[in-house]
């Protein structure tokens, strides 16, 4: 990723209002006044001596400055973006009065971040994150305000470039509570959390996973936090040369595996890694580099800001038959790229984790199943998602087909809010009567415990989805 840019929401109760209020009166100085302002000048080139002309300018000056204030004060209450780059921050115009009347800050203009939160949840009115900058000014941001995912970026970004400001101890609570929360982690208690990481990072393998901070390559890369981790592998996020966001993949081969398997697993990462790097779609993350270090086998990957899709599901619930379709039909079009390489590229590890809704709409494929089939090599077991691998797969001969079961399962699981139930056909409609038999036959088949009951190809598969959208009326009727 060349740089990252944010744009996290923002939008207070009186920008809320105040955006409904200028709506309910676009009729007035949208059309009205203009359509006034319009037959005073007809009146003025009819009959230009019948008004004095001091009255004349008065009237038509407040036919002008009307509509022109509307769309500034609309604009001023619309504006609920706040721009976060490496280089700084750009506020909304609402907020200048408190940033001395200067949009944009610089990160090292950051001196302190102090944050008013009651530990919950749940944010009260009150509760603000609150920048504070060495120049005139500070931003104060209620957290209210501000989506629980968005806020969970921002304090990434205070994190990664806000590195010279005083930061609240508070922070790092709220930042767990977020990412808890953002993945579906629900009320948890601090007790149970630590037994929890304790019994995941010192499990019978021995692998721990790196900590926040440490650093590789000779401190080219440094860990910021952990993403995921569990088993023999972890997924970190991470700063290159202290600047840009990666995403780092680790394996970790077990001291029982003997030197034949450790030899073919390395063989196998290193090859897959390489191969992997050669490939160039918009709705792929790039995978930038592979490398070995303290024993341990790493796969550099491109960092796409964006909701992965598990966790969309689980704050606004389970999505429409027309937006799945349309993301299906995406991430078909990704199949079909990586099953026509030479030779296929079969990813063995589709599922709603490793997909990413960016702003624009598009579904991004952030994860490859190379680190995984690496360690399945060392360890002669089967890691990944149960509920989203193929019965072929399960006995370690994965095919193209193997990835459209887990389309369909992944697929069930955005229809219905839940995942598939694993080794069976998944009937979406079974757990959601509204939707339509056609959608639930195509998961059908996408989840048949034969290979060759499901379709050919991601070709075949996006035809049938053209079908499925261009025929809506014809969905509502098949679900009576």
């Amino acid at each position: 990723m060349a740089e990252l840019e944010l744009s996290i929401r923002y939008q207070t109760t009186p920008a809320r209002v105040g955006s409904m209020v200028m709506a309910a009166l676009l009729p007035v100085w949208g059309l009205i006044i203009p359509f006034c302002l319009g037959l005073f000048l007809a009146l003025i080139i009819q009959a230009p001596g019948d008004l004095p002309p001091v009255i004349a300018s008065l009237v038509l000056s407040a036919l002008i400055l009307i509509p022109v204030l509307a769309v500034v004060v609309t604009a001023f209450f619309e504006d609920d973006r706040l721009l976060v780059s490496k280089e700084g921050l750009a506020f909304p115009l609402r907020m200048l009065s408190q940033l001395g009347f200067r949009r944009e800050r610089l990160w090292s203009d950051l001196t302190a971040v102090s944050l008013k939160w009651g530990g919950t949840a749940t944010f009260e009115p009150d509760d603000a994150l609150v920048l504070h900058f060495r120049s005139d000014g500070s931003a104060r941001l209620p957290l209210t305000a501000v989506p629980k995912a968005d806020l969970e970026q921002l304090l990434l970004a205070i994190d990664v470039w806000g590195t010279g400001a005083k930061r609240a101890a508070e922070l790092s609570d709220l930042h767990n509570v977020l990412l808890s929360e953002n993945k579906g982690i629900e009320h948890l208690s601090y007790t149970q959390m630590w037994e929890e990481e304790l019994s995941r990072r010192f499990s019978a393998t021995n692998f721990v996973p790196l900590e926040p901070g440490r650093v590789l390559q000779n401190g080219r890369l440094k860990i910021v936090r952990q993403l995921a981790f569990g088993g023999l592998s972890a997924i970190y996020l991470a700063q290159r040369d202290g600047r840009d966001l990666v995403v780092l993949k680790e394996a970790v081969v077990p001291p029982s595996a003997d030197e034949h398997s450790r030899e073919k697993a390395a063989e196998l990462f290193a090859r897959e890694a390489q191969f992997l790097a050669k490939l160039n779609h918009p709705q792929i993350a790039r995978v930038e580099d592979h490398f070995v270090e303290g024993g341990r086998n790493y796969l550099l990957l491109e960092y796409l800001p964006g909701q992965d899709l598990r966790q969309l599901v689980k704050q606004n619930g389970r999505q429409s038959e027309e937006t799945v379709l349309i993301w299906a039909n995406q991430v078909c079009e990704i199949l079909q790229y990586l099953h026509g390489q030479e030779p296929p590229i079969i990813h063995r590890d589709l599922t709603p984790d490793n997909l990413v809704l960016r702003e624009d709409g598009s579904v991004i494929l952030i994860d490859f199943g190379a680190a995984n089939e690496f360690v399945g090599t060392a360890t002669g077991t089967l890691v990944g998602k149960q509920a989203y691998i193929a019965p072929e797969q399960f006995k370690g001969k994965a095919i193209t087909q193997s990835d459209f079961y887990a389309l369909g399962g992944t697929l069930h699981f955005l229809l219905t809010g839940d995942d598939p139930e694993a080794l069976s056909v998944s009937h979406p409609r079974e757990h959601r009567q509204e939707l339509s038999l056609a959608v639930d036959d195509l998961v059908a088949r996408l989840t048949s415990m034969d290979a060759d009951g499901r379709p050919p190809s991601a070709q075949a598969i996006r035809q049938i989805l053209a079908r499925l959208m261009s025929e809506p009326a014809q969905l509502i009727e098949q679900t009576q």
